[in-house]
């Protein structure tokens, strides 16, 4: 991709977002945030394996 294309890009989407009502904007923010977390759980068990799970589990079990 050249500059100008990704320039084009950004701008187009940028339009799209300004130009959604506002509660669609705070629908989009909220699913884009679900997806975030979910996301980062999967990483973390992606690179460090089940080490981060169990020491979660771990902690909530003993916060009791």
């Amino acid at each position: 991709m050249s500059g100008n294309d990704i320039v084009k890009y950004i701008t187009e989407e940028f339009v799209k977002y300004v130009d959604m009502p506002k509660s669609e904007r705070i629908q989009y923010k909220q699913k884009k945030k679900e997806t975030k977390q979910e996301t980062q759980s999967q990483l973390s068990n992606k690179w460090f394996g089940m080490l981060p799970v169990s020491f979660k589990i771990w902690r909530n079990n003993h916060k009791r």
